[in-house]
């Protein structure tokens, strides 16, 4: 059995990883800023969940006693600087920070979800604070993993509006169209839950791509 402590736990993608892992049985907490998501589903009375910011690890740092792996899927492609959400705060040193937590409590395995591109109209700092942190985790004693998806879609998708989370999903459908996107082409999030999940539990590859995320995640 495989202790997970997935850092953005109640969120898009990582409920996903949770309930990933729960149904294989393995012990499973979770940090995040909502702790338990409004899901009505058995599998949630079986992760451990914690309500924390990711900047206090004085309040989750006990959350690592044990883990074996540790999945972060925080992230954001919108900004409010007057609530201390920007991208190099919360795409790059949340990521950092959580990292270096993890190599101190002696965690095995690092997965970290980063971004292939930028979405359109948002600033380049987005992925360059993704990139930042990707450097930075893979300077630490543990195995790591980055994945690099493209646009995710999906039911519960919260930074997409209905539209375009139906667009993306119509594109995925069609591979003629959807391969021809490269590092752009959306993939569903329940691909990016598993890729992330499979990783966490054998971290065989350093980085994985778009095309590296749809094989694994089959």
């Amino acid at each position: 059995m495989t202790t997970f402590l997935v850092v953005g736990g109640s969120g898009f993608i990582g409920r996903r990883v949770c309930r990933l892992a729960v149904r294989d049985g393995h012990e499973v907490r979770s940090v995040s800023r909502r702790g338990q998501p409004a899901v009505d589903a058995a599998w949630t009375d079986r992760v451990s969940w914690t309500t924390a910011d990711a900047f206090r690890p004085d309040v989750w740092r006990d959350r690592l006693d044990g883990a074996d792996s540790v999945v972060h899927s925080v992230g954001t492609i919108s900004e409010s600087p007057a609530d201390g959400v920007t991208f190099e705060r919360v795409n790059g040193d949340a990521a950092i920070l959580t990292a270096l937590e993890a190599e101190r409590a002696g965690v095995g395995t690092y997965v970290f979800l980063s971004s292939a591109v930028k979405p359109p109209g948002v600033r380049n700092a987005y992925l360059s604070a993704k990139r930042r942190a990707e450097a930075a985790v893979a300077d630490l004693d543990f195995d790591h993993v980055t994945l690099r998806p493209g646009p995710v879609y999906g039911s519960g998708q919260p930074h997409f509006s209905a539209v375009v989370n139906a667009a993306f999903r119509v594109i995925g459908s069609i591979p003629p169209v959807a391969s021809r996107l490269g590092e752009s082409r959306p993939l569903p999030v329940e691909t990016v839950a598993r890729a992330t999940y499979r990783s966490a539990l054998e971290p065989d590859e350093s980085l994985l791509d778009v095309e590296d995320i749809r094989s694994l995640g089959r």
